[in-house]
């Protein structure tokens, strides 16, 4: 199983942008990743999704503002937040749907958005 980092959060005024990087111990360019985020007093729930031949999908509430990318070349998927919202306020991770099954979360990353 792949191992992943997440980084790039931090506190954001409303209307404003995050990349946050997931990044992996080794090759990813097999692998379909997810990110998820989890709210405060809240369940995890998918954010984004993209797949090991580049589709990706996204969760109605952040279609149009988010986009999920990947480079396999250097191990990374990516999430591009866009007119952040303080709903969006959570602890973002990313994973596999082997990790999902197996219920191995990393750290995750927490994003404030807040004014």
């Amino acid at each position: 199983q792949v191992q992943l980092v997440e980084s790039g959060g931090g506190l954001v005024q409303p209307g404003g942008s995050l990349r946050l990087s997931c990044t992996a111990s080794r090759s990813i360019s097999i692998y379909d990743i997810g990110w998820y985020r989890q709210a405060p007093g809240k369940g995890r729930e998918v954010v984004a999704a993209i797949s090991s031949d580049g589709r990706s999908n996204y969760a109605d509430s952040v279609k149009g503002r988010f986009t999920i990318s990947r480079d396999n070349d250097n191990n990374t998927v990516f999430l591009q937040m866009n007119r952040l919202q303080p709903d969006d306020t959570a602890v973002y991770y990313c994973i596999t749907p082997i990790g999902v099954a197996q219920n191995s979360w990393g750290q995750g990353t927490q994003v404030t958005v807040s004014s």
